[in-house]
């Protein structure tokens, strides 16, 4: 009777193993579609956006940070109003873009603060004859208080 007892035990706990196990492959599943779907728009999963910067010519190692330093270097501004976002700070801060993502060969998504208001913005790039990048404000908006 007690041999019974534990073989009964043991199936219980590889079956539950089993379930654990199925479930954490599940859930390994759905994070790997996650991040398919969100690296969906990001210029390292863009083959074409890659190759139209190398085809040209351009080491893509060094590209693609002089493309974000280009856009945080704008944060060192002289004055009162940033370059790029287009909204005044609060009193006593500055407006910063913090964070970039570039979406292609064309465009990029950036969020910008000054710890108090906050928004996003949507910009076009390109790199001149001379090499040098040109940013452009498509769209912006600032999040409500």
């Amino acid at each position: 009777m007690n041999s019974k007892k534990i073989f009964d035990d043991s199936n219980k706990k590889v079956a539950n193993t089993e379930l654990q196990i199925k479930k954490y492959q599940d859930s390994i599943l759905q994070l790997n579609q996650e991040i398919t779907d969100l690296s969906y728009f990001n210029f390292d999963s863009n083959e074409k956006s890659y190759f139209y910067f190398a085809d040209r010519g351009y080491d893509m190692s060094k590209l693609l940070p002089a493309i974000q330093d280009g856009l945080y270097t704008q944060n060192e501004f002289k004055g009162e109003e940033h370059p790029l976002v287009p909204y005044g700070s609060s009193e006593g801060n500055r407006m910063q873009i913090n964070i970039v993502r570039i979406l292609n060969h064309k465009w990029i998504i950036a969020d910008f603060t000054d710890g108090q208001f906050e928004g996003e913005l949507f910009l076009t790039y390109e790199i001149d004859d001379k090499g040098d990048l040109k940013y452009k404000v498509v769209e912006s908006f600032l999040y409500p208080l």
